[in-house]
Parts: C-alpha cells; structure tokens; sequence
C-alpha cells in the first residue's frame, strides 16, 4: 500500500471526461502500485478515512492516470475541488463486475448485440453495467438496458451513446 497526497481537480472541456472531478496520478506513483502499466486498473484503500474499493485508474498518457471521485464519494469526504485529500492505496485484484442476467438476456436476442459489447474495452463494459445498475427505478432501468442495446446495434462507446440526443453547443 501506498500512501500521498493530491488535490481535487475538475476538468472543464475534455471530450467525454468534460466536468468529471479527479485527483491527477504520476506515473511515478501509479508505477509503484502497477508498474509499467498503461491501461486503466482497479485500486482499493482510503481516501482520506473514507474505505473505498474497485475505483478505477484512467489512462491519461505518458503512464500518468487520473481517479475519478463521483458525487457520493466526495459527499462522503466532504472535499471538493481544490481540497487536498491523502490517499492509501493499492491494486485491487479481486474486483469484478458481472454482467446483469437482464441486459445479457437482451444482448444475447442478436448475436451481433453481446459481440459488440464483449468488443468493447473493459473499461467502458463496465461503465455500461455501472451506468444501468445505478437506475432507481425499473421504469429507469428498462429505458437504459433499451439504450444500451441500441448503442451495441449501431456498435457505439459509451460516451457516444451518452451524446446521442444531446444538442451540440455551437462554438
């Protein structure tokens, strides 16, 4: 386990991360938890006293990543940007997400639907599933397993299914 310090930060326009809230990883410290890896991976520890589990290290290039702390998880710190926060941490090896019976029902009608989402990175099955587990209600919950199957229809990421529908910003 590894333990620093780093601050919140928040990105203003970066393509699909556009308003996501971060703490910045050096190479230098994501190599002493994964060393030589370039690909996104899964830590568990503390940040600040808060437990966490399976929070995921995005590649940002250069062998630098970024962690993204979501709503609930900066309520629970009660940090936001510019806060500094001390983070213990290290690889986390036993998480997995498991696709839901319901959505592998549904990609598994046509067998082109489960071939474009199991093509897809890891990363972005994962943000599929997290996406469709965190619908409150069923009603939420069929509209988004209905997206998600349209997404893998016209073989789309997540973050483009998350822009379909969504009015461009003129520049």
């Amino acid at each position: 386990m590894i333990t620093f310090k780093a601050e919140i930060e928040r990105f203003n326009e970066m393509g699909e991360k556009s308003g996501w809230t971060y703490v910045f990883i050096p190479q230098a410290i994501a190599n002493q938890l994964k060393p030589d890896c370039r690909k996104s991976f899964r830590v568990k520890g503390k940040l600040d006293n808060v437990d966490i589990e399976g929070l995921s290290f995005v590649p940002m290039g250069e062998g630098n990543f970024i962690m993204a702390l979501n709503a609930a998880l900066r309520k629970k710190l009660r940090k936001e940007k510019g806060a500094v926060i001390e983070l213990s941490l290290e690889e986390d090896k036993t998480f997995k997400i498991e696709m839901p019976e319901d959505l592998e029902l549904c990609l598994a009608d046509e067998p082109h639907l489960l071939k474009n989402f199991l093509k897809q990175p890891k990363s972005h099955q994962n943000w599929y599933i997290n996406w469709l587990n965190t619908a409150k209600t069923e009603a939420t919950r069929t509209k988004r397993i209905v997206k998600i199957v349209s997404a893998m229809d016209k073989d789309w990421d997540f973050g483009t299914m998350m822009r379909d529908g969504k009015p461009r910003e003129e520049k």
